[in-house]
């Protein structure tokens, strides 16, 4: 036996074949190497765990899982896993195809077919109308339009106006808030002409200068001992699109709904037939949503006068002028037919509630 035999026999019965590699190298580095591998039938292979598994038991499910593409899984036992794991599903109910939007329970048109809508030069120069709010004892009782939209204000209105009636009266006192907000009511405005009246808040009370030198000496004219000045310099732009004045402080009743209100003004505005309605702010309005519930009460106001026999003519439009005490531009803001048929779908919900509300309270009264 050669010495490489013993050496291998050797190595392989105490070192493994790596060790007998090694020592080869080491003893005769003349020898060539052919090929070095890792890999040899001395290796321990690792036991598989599934060499005891019964192959033939199991292989019609092997040959169904290899040969399928997609999963084994189906929308039902997907559905079944998902109700163990998370439970029953709860599903909302389907909505309604054919849901109809609710309607007020007092529906009413806002315009009256009886009316037409006269625009005439005739018209025009008539005087214009004014009837007195018919108040007193003995009198059945009709809310008025202010009435029912502060009875109905939404909450979140109501918290932000109690929060300025408080800081009002911190300012002013009692006695001076109450006549700041007395300094609000309606009175009646001169134009250019003599027939043409307009009436605005007692703020902005005086006649319409027909020259810019007229109106420097309204500068040290008060009413009630409220400036007017800066009021009426902020509406100038908009009284010369007014005219064709058709009623000023006129009461107006709506017969079937049973409310009642006073207008400002119905005149012309740009040649549309409105009912005006001026106010006055301390704070920048541009857009008509900064006037909360005004275009509600103007909408309120052309249906009553549409429904009120007292007046002849027929009004589509409305017309929110809101008035600054700085001179600042008064902002015009002028409601279509469509716009004023929006807000008096809301005034007849706010209407209703009004009503449903008074009702309840008289039941448990």
């Amino acid at each position: 036996m050669t010495f490489f035999q013993q050496l291998m026999i050797h190595t392989v019965q105490y070192g493994g074949p790596r060790r007998l590699i090694t020592g080869l190298l080491h003893q005769d580095r003349s020898v060539p190497v052919v090929c070095l591998s890792t890999s040899c039938f001395w290796n321990t292979r690792k036991n598989n765990p599934y060499g005891c598994v019964d192959q033939e038991k199991y292989s019609s499910l092997v040959r169904s899982v290899v040969s399928s593409k997609v999963s084994s899984q189906t929308p039902t036992s997907l559905a079944e896993e998902d109700r163990k794991l998370y439970g029953p599903v709860i599903r909302s109910k389907p909505v309604a195809e054919d849901c109809v939007p609710r309607a007020p329970k007092n529906a009413a048109p806002l315009l009256n077919p009886s009316k037409v809508l006269d625009q005439t030069q005739e018209a025009a120069l008539k005087a214009p109308l004014r009837f007195a709010l018919q108040r007193g004892q003995g009198r059945s009782y009709i809310p008025s339009v202010t009435r029912i939209l502060q009875q109905t204000m939404p909450l979140e209105q109501a918290f932000y106006l109690e929060r300025w009636r408080k800081k009002m009266i911190a300012e002013l006192g009692e006695e001076g808030f109450s006549q700041y907000t007395a300094s609000k009511s309606v009175v009646s405005l001169s134009c250019i002409h003599p027939i043409h009246l307009i009436s605005i808040p007692a703020k902005m009370t005086t006649v319409k200068p027909a020259h810019s030198s007229d109106l420097e000496g309204l500068a040290e004219q008060e009413e009630g001992g409220v400036d007017v000045c800066g009021y009426i310099q902020s509406v100038q732009h908009v009284l010369a699109d007014v005219g064709g004045v058709r009623a000023i402080e006129s009461a107006v009743k709506h017969q079937s709904l049973s409310y009642t209100g006073l207008v400002d003004c119905v005149a012309e505005y740009r040649g549309k037939l409105c009912i005006i309605d001026w106010k006055t702010s301390e704070k920048p309005k541009p857009l008509l949503r900064n006037t909360f519930d005004n275009p509600l009460q103007v909408a309120a106001y052309i249906g009553a006068m549409n429904s009120d026999d007292n007046y002849g003519f027929l009004v589509e439009n409305g017309l929110i002028v809101v008035a600054y005490k700085d001179g600042s531009p008064a902002h015009p803001h002028f409601m279509d037919p469509d716009l004023c048929l929006e807000y008096w779908n809301k005034w007849l919900f706010r209407l209703e509630e009004y009503m449903d509300r008074k009702e309840r309270k008289d039941n448990t009264g």
